[in-house]
């Protein structure tokens, strides 16, 4: 499982994410980006950033 917090990339948001796969994890943080942070073009540096930012979780669901 993998897990990724918006907080670690602008501060001051709380939402955070958890899918099976990185792939999962980008297409929550693409669609959080643009309905609550006004983005419809994520650049390159904000996407290593949230990559960066994704890790391991156990399935629990505890990050």
């Amino acid at each position: 499982m993998k897990a990724f917090r918006c907080g670690d990339v602008v501060p001051g948001c709380d939402a955070s994410f958890q899918a099976s796969d990185e792939a999962g994890v980008l297409a929550s943080v693409a669609a959080h980006a643009r309905d609550d942070h006004g983005l419809t073009d994520l650049p390159a540096d904000l996407v290593a950033a949230v990559r960066a930012g994704i890790h391991e979780v156990p399935e629990d669901g505890a990050a």
